[in-house]
């Protein structure tokens, strides 16, 4: 083994994590004598968004959750698509509202996900719900942002006086996840593009969020031995045969040999995240 090498690195299984939070769920539905139900708002015919619709409908079948898509056509503008926003907040069979993305072209994402009823926000998406992490609230919080937590926490880590270091500060990943682990009473720091001298940063962190939407920006000598590293990075790149393929924000062939857990991309935070999703529309419904 090789100086500053771990003899071995846990790896944090995104799909067995979430398959217990999906089994919580359906127990709590089934338990319920109130229905479950998400509504999803679909703008066009984006074939990402279409696979993820469908996807999503199966995944809340299996856990007893109703899933209703509401399809507003190809072109639609602000007006239209903030009308049916406000219309399914208005809805009292509505339980969970969520909005597929992408939106046209010109429609402004942030100006529509600030109109979805805070109670009713299962994507943690709403301005207002995303500032609740700073008081502590954990439920209808952005998805990404729980399921790192989430993740963290079931290495067992004392967060309690942990120096963490989140690379990327977006509003739904990087700054929520920050804000929790501070909530956690963990020294956090925070850093972006601009951040000079990263690694000397990295490097002294006893947990390692990777957020920043770069393919392999975290590399072995980045991370401190027997460190948690969670990467919450997901990117399409161009594999030596011409095919594509999924990699995360981590180089993680290098990393596995320095870190004492480390999240897989795919079958990390992504799994979760779904998890996170029904857990929210569980949340949101029965309280």
């Amino acid at each position: 083994m090789k100086p500053g090498e771990v003899s071995t690195t846990t790896i944090i299984d995104g799909k067995a994590l979430g398959h217990k939070v999906r089994e919580a769920v359906a127990a709590r539905v089934a338990a319920s004598d109130r229905p479950v139900r998400l509504d999803a708002v679909l703008v066009g015919n984006d074939r990402a968004a279409e696979i993820y619709a469908r996807n999503q409908e199966k995944t809340c079948a299996n856990v007893g959750i109703e899933y209703v898509l509401h399809r507003v056509p190809e072109g639609a503008g602000y007006d239209e698509i903030a009308g049916r926003v406000l219309l399914l907040n208005t809805d009292e069979q509505v339980t969970a509202l969520m909005l597929h993305l992408p939106l046209p072209e010109g429609v402004d994402t942030e100006r529509v996900q600030s109109l979805i009823d805070t109670t009713k926000d299962v994507e943690g998406v709403n301005p207002a719900n995303i500032g609740n992490v700073v008081y502590g609230r954990r439920s209808l919080v952005p998805c990404t942002a729980l399921a790192t937590l989430e993740m963290i926490e079931s290495t067992g880590v004392t967060l309690k006086g942990a120096r963490c270091v989140v690379i990327g500060a977006s509003n739904i990943v990087g700054k929520p996840v920050a804000v929790l682990l501070m909530r956690a009473e963990a020294t956090v720091i925070s850093t972006n593009k601009y951040t000079k001298d990263i690694k000397s940063l990295t490097r002294e962190a006893d947990v390692l969020v990777a957020a920043a939407g770069v393919p392999g920006l975290v590399t072995a000598d980045m991370v401190k031995p027997g460190a948690i590293v969670i990467d919450v990075g997901i990117n399409r790149v161009e594999a030596e045969d011409g095919s594509m393929r999924t990699v995360g924000d981590v180089d993680f062939d290098g990393v596995s040999h320095v870190a004492r857990a480390l999240s897989p991309v795919p079958g990390g935070v992504g799994p979760m995240t779904v998890a996170m999703l029904l857990r929210n529309t569980v949340e949101a419904a029965l309280g």
